[in-house]
Parts: C-alpha cells; sequence; structure tokens
C-alpha cells in the first residue's frame, strides 16, 4: 500500500473510519495561523417577512468549527468582487421556500439578495448567511484555500410565482442597470398539481461532457433537477481512506459551471463517496454544509445534510445518504446508528398516506442493481432499504455512482416481478419497482461485462454475469436477470409527471448528443389489501 499522502501512519491507513481521519487531520493541521478562530453566520438577520428564523446560527455542534471567517485586513473593495456560482435549493415546501446560494473569491460587507416580480425592480433586499471554509495545504502541491459561501432562505413565497433575484455586497449592486444580465429567476412549485418535468443524474465532476449534459437539461425546462451524489470530485480518489486528499478549487469550477442550469433550476444534491471529506467534520459533510443549503427535514440535517424530503406537485422526492449502509465504501457505513432507515421508514409511510400524492420517487448514490464492472450492486443498500421501498410501494428509485445508464425490470422482492421492455408501461403497485442508474453525467465512463442494450440497438440477454458486495467488503458473484437496458455514455433521465384521474411518469434517458437510448411509464393501480398493509409479494433474495 503505498504511503498516504496526508501522512497517516501505513498501519493505520487501511482501517480508519471517517471520523478517525478527521481527528488526524484536525491534530496534524491545527497549528498557530493554520486556523482562525471566529463565527461564520455574518449578516443573519430576521424580521424581512422572506427571510426564514434558520438562517441564523443554522450550523450548530460539530459542523460550526468548520465554518471559518476570514480577517478584515483581507477584505478587498466589493465593487472588484463579483459572485459566481449561483445555485438554488428548495426549502422543505418548495410552494414558499427556496434558497439561493452563491460564491466570492473573497470576504466580502454585508452580503445580500434582492428579489422582486420584475428584472427591473428588485425592491425586497434580503442579508445573506456566509459560511466560509478554510481549507489546508493537505499535501506539498496544493495550496491553502480560503472559500466564502452565501446562503438567502426565502419564505412566505407565492406558490406558482416567477420570481426575479439579483446577489450583491457593498460596492456590488446587482440593482444596477449595468448588471441586468446577472438577474435570476426561479418559479415556485403550484399550490395545486400541475403536469411538470424533473431531471436527474449522478457523478458529474467537470469536463465538456458534464457541461454538455447541464445544457441538454436546461433544454427540458426542468423544475427541478436531482444530483445522486459524486458532484465534483474534489476528491478524486473517493475511496472513504486516509489517502484521499481534495482539492478544494474544483469546486469553484464546477459551481461556475454548472451556474447556467443551477441558477434558475433547483439543484437538489446528495452525498456520495467522493463527496466525503475528512478535514471539514467527523462525517465528512461539513464542506456539503457549508456550499449548499438544502431541506432540513430529514432526520438529521446537521450530520446529514443529504438526506431529505420535499413534495412538488403531486410527487414526493426523498433524498438518502447511502454512505451510511454501504458494503463497499465503509468509511461512513452505520455512522447514524440506524436512525437514517428508521427515519426512512417513517418517512415514506407519512408520505403514501399523505392526500395528493401519487408517487414516492427515492435517489441516492450507491446502486441497489447494477451490473458493471467497476462498481456493481452494494448488499447494503438492498439489505436496509429495499425492504422498505416494497413495503411502502416506491414507484422510480435512482442511483449513481456506476458510470453508466443501467436499468431493471420491475422489482419485487429482489426478484423480477415483471419484465419492461423499451417503450412499455409499468404498473408499480401490481409489477414492482424499477432501478435507474443515472451515472453518465460527466465523469469517466465505466463498463459492462456484456454488451449495450438499449433504444436503437436492443441486445437483451436472459441473465448476465456480475457481483454484490456483502458485508466485509467481500464481493459476491451472482447471475441477474433484471438488467433490462445498458448504455456506455454520458447521459441523463428527464421524468415527465402527470397528475389527474390517471397519473402517469413519463421516463426517458437521453444521451449526451440528445438521442433517446431509453423510455419507459409508470402508472399506479389502486393496492389490494393485503399489499396496502405491505404484506403481498415482499419476500424472497
Amino acid at each position: 500500500m503505498d504511503t498516504p499522502r496526508v501522512g497517516i501512519p501505513g498501519r493505520l491507513a487501511g482501517r480508519m473510519t471517517m471520523p478517525e481521519q478527521h481527528e488526524y487531520l484536525r491534530s496534524k493541521f491545527t497549528r498557530r495561523g493554520v486556523l482562525r478562530a471566529g463565527a461564520a453566520t455574518a449578516g443573519a438577520v430576521a424580521g424581512t417577512g422572506l427571510l426564514g428564523p434558520r438562517t441564523a446560527g443554522a450550523h450548530t455542534g460539530p459542523l460550526s468549527t468548520t465554518l471559518l471567517t476570514t480577517p478584515a485586513t483581507a477584505r478587498v473593495d466589493g465593487s472588484l468582487v463579483a459572485p459566481f456560482g449561483r445555485h438554488l435549493a428548495f426549502g422543505a415546501d418548495p410552494r414558499t421556500q427556496m434558497r439561493i446560494s452563491w460564491q466570492v473569491p473573497f470576504a466580502v460587507r454585508r452580503p445580500f439578495v434582492r428579489v422582486g416580480l420584475q428584472p427591473w425592480d428588485l425592491s425586497l433586499q434580503i442579508p445573506a448567511e456566509v459560511r466560509a471554509l478554510h481549507t489546508p495545504a493537505l499535501t506539498k502541491k496544493l495550496p491553502q484555500v480560503d472559500q466564502f459561501y452565501l446562503h438567502a432562505a426565502l419564505d412566505n413565497l407565492v406558490p406558482g410565482q416567477t420570481y426575479f433575484y439579483g446577489v450583491g455586497h457593498d460596492g456590488y449592486e446587482p440593482a444596477d442597470p449595468r448588471r441586468f444580465t446577472a438577474t435570476g429567476t426561479f418559479t415556485t412549485a403550484p399550490a395545486q398539481p400541475e403536469p411538470f418535468v424533473f431531471t436527474a443524474f449522478g457523478d458529474q465532476g467537470v469536463s465538456y461532457h458534464a457541461l454538455a449534459n447541464d445544457q441538454l437539461i436546461l433544454g427540458q425546462n426542468p423544475s427541478f433537477h436531482l444530483h445522486a451524489g459524486d458532484i465534483c470530485y474534489a476528491d478524486d480518489s473517493g475511496a472513504g481512506k486516509p489517502g484521499d486528499v481534495y482539492d478544494a478549487r474544483v469546486w469553484d469550477q464546477f459551481l461556475a459551471q454548472t451556474e447556467t442550469v443551477a441558477a434558475r433550476v433547483p439543484w437538489m444534491v446528495t452525498t456520495g463517496n467522493h463527496d466525503m471529506e475528512a478535514w471539514y467534520s467527523p462525517n465528512g459533510y461539513g464542506g456539503q454544509s457549508a456550499r449548499w443549503a438544502l431541506p432540513d427535514n430529514g432526520f438529521d440535517p446537521v450530520q446529514a445534510p443529504g438526506a431529505y424530503s420535499f413534495v412538488y406537485g403531486n410527487t414526493a422526492v426523498v433524498a438518502l445518504d447511502a454512505n451510511d449502509v454501504s458494503y463497499e465504501i465503509a468509511a461512513n457505513t452505520g455512522y447514524s446508528g440506524g436512525r437514517q432507515t428508521a427515519w426512512l421508514d417513517r418517512r415514506l409511510r407519512e408520505l403514501r398516506e399523505a392526500p395528493g400524492i401519487d408517487f414516492l420517487v427515492v435517489f441516492f448514490h450507491h446502486c441497489a442493481y447494477s451490473t458493471t464492472r467497476a462498481h456493481a450492486s452494494d448488499g447494503g443498500v438492498r439489505d436496509a432499504w429495499v425492504p422498505l421501498f416494497d413495503k411502502h410501494r416506491v414507484d422510480l428509485v435512482i442511483n449513481g455512482h456506476n458510470h453508466v445508464y443501467e436499468r431493471t425490470d420491475a422489482m419485487r422482492g429482489r426478484r423480477v416481478a415483471r419484465r419492461v421492455p423499451i417503450g412499455e408501461t409499468v404498473d408499480s403497485v401490481r409489477d414492482g419497482i424499477v432501478y435507474v442508474t443515472a451515472g453518465g453525467a460527466g465523469k469517466a465512463l465505466y463498463d459492462f461485462g456484456v454488451t449495450d442494450s438499449h433504444e436503437g440497438r436492443v441486445r437483451h440477454l436472459d441473465s448476465v454475469p456480475s457481483y454484490q458486495w456483502r458485508k466485509g467488503r467481500v464481493k459476491s458473484t451472482e447471475t441477474v436477470e433484471w438488467s433490462r437496458v445498458r448504455y456506455t455514455g454520458h447521459s441523463f433521465l428527464a421524468v415527465e409527471v402527470e397528475p389527474g384521474r390517471h397519473p402517469r411518469l413519463k421516463v426517458t434517458a437521453l444521451a449526451e448528443g440528445g438521442s433517446r437510448i431509453d423510455r419507459f411509464d409508470v402508472v399506479r393501480s389502486a393496492p389490494r389489501a393485503a399489499e396496502a398493509r405491505g404484506g403481498a409479494g415482499d419476500g424472497g433474495q
């Protein structure tokens, strides 16, 4: 084994958890002049009506030590500092809540957002929260980096309303006519279900392929976008081991790249293995908490920012942190002590019983079902969560991790309940759940052990040799019958949601060049009594 680049002794390197790595890095790099004390909640002022009370002091406990400010001597003339990397996210209620986030290259005074109903009338000014990150030089090849992330919480918005906004600070006024082109826009979720589109992928990074996918996504006019983890690859290893070193500057590149879409489309992310960065917090998510403002209704919004839920129209979306249950990458396995899985069970039940919700969509990183030669399937996901998906009749599961497009037939109890060829309709109550791996967002592609099979090139195989990860990071070979569509290429998912008496999810996979590689529809029939109780068809391995 190579000597870890962060100087962790070789005898420890192979068995340190994420909290142990965090403790080691803090003890190694916390020296005079490396860390600077200070709070990170500048400009948090309540009372505007649109600014939620949670903005100030949103981060407490262990994460509070990771959010640092730069001394006033480092400030520069605000007129010379241009904001960048704008990205939106819903609050817990997309009808009335939006979170606006951005970045500045230097510390600024009194950052804010201006909001209005017309681009030339941004009359409402809302103070922003500052979350600053300091990253030491973790290797001799990397510099120390100071980053400044700004967030504003907009509450009490009008459902179905389009708003215009601009971000600024002392010396940089977004309402200045000379900066009219920097005005952004967003639309809140409607009060009643209407047709809409959402898009999804995972494993993006910074590349021309990632940029191309972003532009195609924008062309779908989505109401929101789901990113299933492995966001920017500042940690290019992603092994969850002490040898992982992350270049914080990659986040600057990523947010600048994504701004063309994320400044107008809420970009809802969750955590992958490449998103664990041990320096910032014990479980590695301190960096993500500084860079994103996500719904805080999960089982632990401080320790697990990537686990939450929201409802848009007739569709409920649940984000999960699969690092908690992964058998393959164990740095954070079990960190929640089972609390995330208990929350998932409770939340899926609540959402399934809620009036007006037709579909449950779940997204997370590690795959329950995939056949690539790189990661294949994670048995930890199958053991912890697949029974709950069956129990609560989830309608669609979206993953990343494997850098390809692949989807299953309709699954129930880990077995194929019904074959779903391209173009077919699946009844999620009667037939089972389709699992989609949409990991072709931009990073280098993986491959399958068998031939691709997709729209325009169908090469169906009755069985495919593969493997799954079991406890102890053991590879267990298996021959599967559920691999229905496989595509080795960059791609993303677009889902058209139709409410009404006969609600439908029209699921389409598009390649980087715009060609369609897969399509299927999901509908729901009324459950039989036994199935409504979660008692039928849930067994099996």
